[in-house]
């Protein structure tokens, strides 16, 4: 008896636990982007494209907050999923749905960097605001067809008591599962190595010293390259990956070797290491951008005194109002 009932406090202690860390996570996720989001909504100058993309990363992690892990929490406690199986699949659609929104939007924004690197000379022309804006609405748009089979009832959404999530059942769509991983990472991947790649290829050329005859492509080169967003936007890449690594991992194994890991904590710790990346950008931004950084100071002394805030926009250059 004493043994059940110490088994039964170690239960509730790890529950308590795992739903405290998924409540203070889903108050990070959410506040930090909401931070993001307000910030480039706050300024109306003249934004460099990728502002669009790093908007677009932040709004689908403040949905992940508030719709994945936030409904998460009391689950986590109980041990059971309370909010019903439609609920569930929804929550199951939009994982998906937003994990894939961030990789295609990874993928954009490498093509953007690319571009600028390639193209320096002709790179404002090419990128242009209303074309970042279309290929973002493709992204969203193509992202929520190509998931939505658990909407149509095609496949299952089960809650997971070890990670504490609802989580789709994609073991009866392998086909499709194939199709779509394919679809997904396939153009991702390879335009995020080759396009990185070929920047950090001139970076490592124009540093050496290089001779490049065209001087104004020189020029125009050099500037681009010094532009911090490149390694900012990798950091991003990088930092989303790493976090989603063990999952993937842990996935890739399970399917290959036709075993379950019989390890609650692997899984749980997998699974929330990767959302956690929801997170992670807004640190990466506010330390590697500049840009950002004044952005933020001018959103909060906004909020504290309009006055202030077009004061500390003008002394930067940047006009609200514009």
């Amino acid at each position: 008896m004493h043994g059940l009932s110490h088994l039964q406090t170690g239960s509730t202690l790890e529950a308590l636990t795992q739903a405290t860390i998924i409540l203070i996570l889903a108050v990070a996720i959410v506040i930090s982007n909401l931070i993001v989001v307000a910030t480039y909504l706050n300024f109306k100058g003249p934004h460099e494209v990728i502002n669009y993309y790093l908007l677009s990363l932040a709004v689908a992690d403040l949905l992940c907050g508030l719709f994945i892990v936030s409904l998460s929490v009391y689950p986590a406690f109980s041990g059971e999923w309370i909010y019903g199986d439609v609920v569930c699949r929804m929550v199951g659609y939009l994982e998906v749905t937003l994990w894939s929104i961030s990789v295609y939007t990874f993928m954009w924004i490498s093509v953007d960097r690319y571009l600028a690197v390639r193209k320096p000379l002709r790179y404002e022309t090419i990128q242009t605001k209303t074309r970042c804006q279309c290929w973002m609405a493709f992204t969203w748009i193509s992202a929520a067809m190509l998931c939505c089979p658990p909407l149509l009832g095609y496949n299952e959404a089960n809650y997971s008591k070890t990670t504490n999530i609802c989580m789709l059942e994609w073991g009866n769509m392998a086909a499709y599962s194939a199709t779509l991983a394919i679809l997904v990472l396939g153009p991702s991947v390879i335009s995020i190595v080759y396009n990185y790649g070929y920047i950090f290829t001139m970076m490592r050329k124009v540093r050496s010293g290089a001779p490049i005859h065209d001087k104004e492509y020189a020029t125009a080169l050099a500037e681009n390259l010094a532009n911090p967003s490149h390694c900012m936007s990798f950091a991003l890449v990088f930092s989303f990956w790493i976090s989603w690594a063990p999952y993937i991992g842990l996935r890739i194994y399970e399917l290959v070797s036709g075993e379950t890991i019989d390890n609650p904590l692997l899984h749980f710790g997998a699974v929330w290491i990767g959302i956690l990346n929801s997170f992670w950008k807004i640190i990466i931004m506010t330390s590697m951008s500049q840009q950002f950084r004044l952005l933020v100071r001018l959103l909060f002394l906004t909020i504290c005194c309009k006055t202030k805030g077009r004061l500390q926009a003008e002394l930067i250059g940047l006009d609200p109002d514009d």
